[in-house]
């Protein structure tokens, strides 16, 4: 086997603060693939309190610049260090791509894992934000004959209707090793929300919907897990709705801690905009816990309906209401998706998912 040198653009690192599923699927895919004996060189931006330069799982992290100069830094490092001693980059684009395309002497992979689009409008403020909705077909468009990876079904498709060519799906992996069976869910009735707490995870909805629940299950409890820029505005929300005591916002919590709060609750709700997959439905899902969530991109892919949650229509509170409240009270109905969702859930790993990648990668090399 060859040894690959790979040089991997993402603004965001596993040990970003604001890091999510795409810095997930980054580091665990990296550092799987220097366990098979290839190099990784990961180009991100650089936080406050985080070194220039680290190795992180035996790849190795090269950071400069902010959320926006990091794309006119990454650049700069490449041309400098980097440009001529790899075999391949990889573009990961997060909102933006680092348009490698138009500069890398090497072949260019693109990882695209959902498109923007809600987030422009939702995420930043205008004229920013409309510049962005507008420009994102445009830039992607740069890429439209460069390999693409992605992640679910949904995406490819919305990457199809933009025009690319040559497009393969690399499913997600699986953080934790899914129960042997289906737990018991002692307790109170309770619903989770696991996600950064931000406009475009909507955990607002999942508050307004558990006031609709809570009128009709008397002992039911929702449990929020996760830390961002809504949070002082949530608790003002379980205030103004009177919940307190019945909706209970821990914040982030560590890896032992949120397991064992998706093994406590009865369903996941995850009523975000888009996604690109959605990978806490598979760590609840792991833990016996279905989801409810809306039918958008990424959610209709990792969500099966009727099978291993349930989908509803996207910005409908009441039918996520509706979908909850019958699944808390219909104890058949939540045995099977339980049972479904942790049969499921054993379908997926990082292992799988860089083997995949690694194909992929080494045809684009050969080509």
């Amino acid at each position: 086997m060859e040894t690959l040198r790979i040089a991997w653009f993402n603004w965001k690192c596993i040990r970003h603060p604001e890091a999510g599923g795409a810095e997930r699927f980054t580091h665990e895919v990296a550092r799987r693939l220097v366990d098979k004996g290839h190099e990784v060189t990961i180009v991100t931006s650089r936080p406050e309190g985080l070194p220039a330069e680290e190795e992180i799982a035996g790849y190795r992290v090269l950071r400069a610049g902010g959320r926006y100069t990091v794309y006119l830094k990454a650049r700069k490092i490449y041309m400098e260090a980097l440009r001529g001693k790899v075999d391949l980059v990889v573009d990961e684009v997060n909102t933006l791509p680092f348009f490698t395309v138009k500069y890398a002497r090497e072949p260019v992979v693109a990882l695209i894992h959902q498109l923007a689009r809600e987030y422009w409008l939702l995420e930043l403020k205008p004229p920013i934000s409309w510049i962005g909705y507008i420009l994102e077909p445009k830039y992607l468009s740069l890429y439209k004959h460069t390999p693409t990876i992605t992640v679910s079904e949904s995406t490819k498709r919305d990457l199809e209707k933009l025009g690319f060519e040559r497009i393969y799906v690399v499913p997600e992996g699986l953080n934790m090793k899914p129960l042997g069976k289906t737990p018991e869910k002692n307790g109170d009735p309770a619903v989770i929300f696991l996600g950064r707490l931000k406009k475009t995870k909507q955990p607002d909805h999942a508050i307004k919907a558990f006031k609709l629940v809570a009128e009709k299950i008397s002992d039911a409890k929702l449990l929020i897990v996760g830390d961002g820029p809504l949070k002082s505005k949530l608790h003002r929300l379980v205030k103004r709705l009177k919940l307190e005591g019945r909706v209970t916002i821990y914040g982030r919590v560590d890896e032992e801690r949120k397991i064992e709060l998706l093994r406590e609750a009865q369903a996941l709700i995850f009523p975000a905009v888009r996604e690109g997959w959605g990978l806490v439905v598979l760590e609840a899902n792991a833990c016996g816990t279905p989801a409810v969530g809306y039918d958008v991109p990424g959610l209709r892919d990792s969500i099966r309906h009727g099978e291993t949650g349930i989908l509803v229509p996207p910005g409908d509170v009441k039918a996520l209401t509706e979908a909850l409240t019958h699944l808390l009270t219909d104890d058949g109905l939540r045995e099977k998706l339980s049972k479904n969702a942790l049969e499921w859930s054993r379908q997926f790993s990082w292992d799988k998912t860089a083997e995949e990648f690694l194909k992929m990668i080494n045809h684009v090399v050969k080509a």
